[in-house]
């Protein structure tokens, strides 16, 4: 063995003053120790305060360095559009979340906290960084894997090989593919940790059965096999899990990797009219078939954490559900993760919220949620649980059970090691791969529904040589609208200025050729139609930008102009209608009137794969992981209904070829 070098001596000394503390010898701070060691020694050290503090998740805003030192803080959030400064870069961003780690690494035992974030497609709170398609987006990516029940279909032919199926199964088919959900999990990851935050509050894995749902873009899928294969996010996210690791246990990659987060807990997505944090009312074969399938998955990936929903399941509020929390979670599925409230989940087990406190805070710990989401008003949280254990109303062992399961992540993930943020990582943040990376789930995502007025006659893919096209649609030239909910805001942002990216126009500039001279006209009229002697015309149409109960609603129409400008361009010239959408909308009325329809769901700052696709240097491939309804009136309806007469059908999806030298 060669001579020790001085860093390495500096290294040694190092670990060596870490474990020891005033002559002691600490365990808990020494990663030679086994895991069970490490907490058994810490747990034993903590006073109940301590232990409430691990327990407790604050909000950025109210996160002093002070504050978490005071009160022993575990965990800190931004929740949606919580950012340290406007178009903050991760420098700023890794100097805040360093600044409230060291407050949280100050007191007496040195505990760090564990920062989370909703990084649900993407890192997008964050200015400049990647904005990949929305999960509703993703569900209708294709590749291969299994055979979905449908009519006459047999378990036989369900594991048959593909080659040996009549082409008559081939319609029931359902490819999915989670290798690019897996990768995007892993670029998230590293974006994420670029701006010193190790916790992601991803993926969402509601099974969304109405698309009046104003949560139904942040489900991947109706069908909950296709919600089960794109947990696949989870080792992206994550990293792999080690050989034999057991079912439930957390695993998280160190430096590159964040933990994840599995929501909501559980029913979410069925609630009656698709009303967000509404009721659920089905039996519980229904709950348990449907609904919980990818939490199976999800504990056997290592998921982290898993957050509990808004919603209640017939009449009973899931932040108030023992039975489901504790004896099915944790007993049953064997899940040693932690699990942690929604957004002042527990004020919400009330109606209204907040009507009795201390009811609420009983409520949702004897349930089993471990880290409460607070997110502001801290102190009367601590002090609520802090009374209700000393009068044995909560006993000390759930108190130790949540403490337990929310060290056991931090050890695991080797936050104990590794505290602060790693300025390498900041060229991670919007780098061109991930944008590549982006681009190709745009394409992948995007679902052509029409492709000529006759099978015979395409008018995809377009062709990039042509005297003169028309761009119109409120959609076209709005990178927020593009985006959608649940980007740098909560509720998403108009226009273009809100963070780095390519518009659908710019993307189609940089795709037809030099000689193409391209008009934008956001709502033009017949007769600017009519007297231009356009060769074509791509009108971008849409939803403007929502999330959770503000996107709830009853008619899914697409917002004006829209309807207007398909009427007043597709009357006029050979036209394609791409439609911006969480979900599926109100299309029946115009279909006959265009050429050609694209669902392009909510894709992100990476417009140019939609371009990719329209103008043939890529085919499309995407199917439909959502019926589409003629009619509102006609909701809910869902593939495994036993009758339904949908516009477009659940697994449909026209193809195209790629097209070399397309002019």
């Amino acid at each position: 063995m060669g001579r020790m070098s001085i860093p390495m001596i500096g290294f040694v000394v190092f670990s060596l003053w870490a474990v020891v503390a005033e002559g002691e010898y600490m365990k808990y701070k020494d990663p030679k120790q086994p895991l069970g060691v490490r907490i058994k020694d810490l747990m034993k050290r903590m006073t109940l305060e301590e232990k409430i503090g691990q327990m407790t998740q604050i909000e950025r805003k109210v996160a002093t360095a002070d504050v978490m030192k005071q009160n022993f803080i575990g965990s800190v959030l931004s929740g949606g559009g919580s950012v340290p400064a406007p178009k903050a870069s991760a420098k700023v961003w890794t100097t805040m979340v360093d600044e409230i780690q060291k407050g949280a690494l100050s007191t007496r035992l040195g505990i760090p906290m564990i920062y989370g974030i909703d990084a649900v497609h993407g890192h997008n709170n964050v200015y400049g960084a990647t904005i990949f398609p929305h999960n509703v987006g993703l569900g209708v990516t294709r590749q291969f894997t299994y055979f979905y029940e449908h009519g006459s279909s047999t378990q036989a032919k369900r594991n048959a090989p593909k080659e040996q199926l009549l082409a008559s199964d081939l319609a029931d088919i359902i490819f999915v593919d989670p290798d690019l959900v897996k990768r995007i999990g892993a670029a998230t990851a590293l974006e994420v940790r670029a701006t010193g935050i190790p916790y992601a509050f991803a993926p969402c894995i509601a099974v969304c059965r109405n698309p009046r749902w104003g949560r139904c873009y942040e489900s991947y899928s109706e069908d909950y096999r296709i919600v089960q294969s794109m947990t696949e996010i989870i080792p992206g996210l994550q990293g792999d899990l080690p050989a034999k690791s057991k079912n439930g246990v957390p695993y998280v990659g160190r430096k590159t990797k964040v933990a994840a987060c599995a929501k909501h807990f559980v029913g979410d997505g069925g609630t009656v009219n698709g009303v967000d944090e509404s009721n659920t009312v089905i039996n519980s074969n229904d709950l348990f078939s449907i609904h919980m399938p990818a939490y199976y998955d999800s504990l056997r990936k290592g998921v982290a954490t898993v957050m509990v929903s808004y919603s209640s399941w017939n009449g009973r509020k899931m932040h108030a559900n023992r039975d489901l929390i504790t004896g099915f979670l944790k007993n049953k599925l064997k899940f040693r993760g932690f699990v942690i409230s929604d957004w002042q989940g527990i004020d919400r087990i009330t109606d209204p919220p907040h009507a009795n406190y201390s009811y609420s805070v009983q409520a949702g710990i004897s349930a089993g949620i471990d880290m409460i989401m607070v997110p502001e008003n801290y102190r009367e949280f601590i002090d609520t649980l802090t009374s209700q254990v000393k009068a044995n109303i909560i006993p000390m062992s759930r108190i130790d059970d949540a403490v337990k399961r929310i060290l056991r992540v931090k050890f695991v993930m080797g936050l104990f090691e590794n505290p602060m943020s790693d300025p390498s990582l900041a060229k991670q943040l919007g780098s061109q791969e991930h944008r590549e990376l982006a681009r190709e789930a745009v394409r992948k995502s995007l679902v052509l529904l029409k492709n000529g007025k006759t099978p015979s006659q395409p008018l995809l893919p377009l062709p990039k040589k042509a005297p003169k096209i028309l761009v119109a649609g409120s959609h076209a030239d709005n990178l927020g609208y593009q985006c959608g909910g649940w980007t740098i805001e909560w509720q998403g942002v108009a226009g273009n200025d809100l963070t780095v990216g390519t518009t659908i126009l710019n993307a189609i500039k940089k795709t037809v050729d030099p000689s193409t001279q391209v008009v934008y006209e956001q709502n033009p009229d017949a007769n600017f139609v009519k007297s231009n002697d356009f060769s074509y015309a791509i009108v971008v149409v849409g939803e403007v930008p929502y999330a959770e109960i503000s996107g709830d609603s009853s008619n899914l129409t697409i917002t004006e102009p829209g309807p207007s400008t398909i009427n007043n361009v597709c009357r006029a010239v050979k036209c394609v209608v791409v439609v911006v959408s969480g979900r599926p909308v109100l299309m029946e009325p115009y279909v006959a009137k265009m050429d050609a329809l694209v669902a392009a769901w909510l894709p992100g700052t990476e417009g140019q794969g939609i371009a990719d696709a329209l103008f043939g240097d890529y085919g499309f491939t995407g199917k439909l992981a959502r019926t589409w309804f003629k009619s509102v009136d006609q909701l809910p309806m869902n593939f495994d209904d036993s009758h339904n007469d949908p516009l477009f059908h659940f697994g449909f999806g026209l193809t195209t070829k790629p097209v070399k030298g397309n002019y």
